[in-house]
């Protein structure tokens, strides 16, 4: 027997409505990465166009101790917001690699 089917209608509802929200807030949360890594690109061309490194290890020690703190008060495990910018940061460096080597290439490609 399938458990959903046992479950009582109010219960069905607010499992429901909890799940339509989780789907409004990771909609949100991917426009905002979008948003952050529109931002991150316009940094690696300026990094690019005036030679600087694609890494900045003293900025990223900062963003993430901040973003530690910020995880503290809003009662997520800092280990975890870590990680996830860990793993952010690593693909703006990525991206920011690229778009050096293009830019080492001559070329300005508008995916820049």
């Amino acid at each position: 027997m399938n458990p959903s089917a046992e479950l009582d209608e109010g219960v069905r509802a607010e499992l429901t409505a909890l799940r339509d929200s989780i789907d409004n807030i990771d909609a949100a949360v991917v426009h905002m990465l979008a948003e952050r890594f529109k931002c991150t690109q316009r940094v690696g061309r300026l990094k690019a166009d005036h030679h600087l490194p694609a890494a900045d290890p003293a900025r990223e020690a900062r963003q993430i101790a901040r973003l530690r703190r910020l995880a503290e008060e809003a009662k997520l495990d800092p280990a975890f917001a870590e990680k996830l910018l860990n793993f952010i940061i690593a693909e703006v460096i990525r991206h920011h690699e690229t778009i050096a080597g293009r830019r080492l290439n001559g070329e300005r490609a508008a995916a820049d």
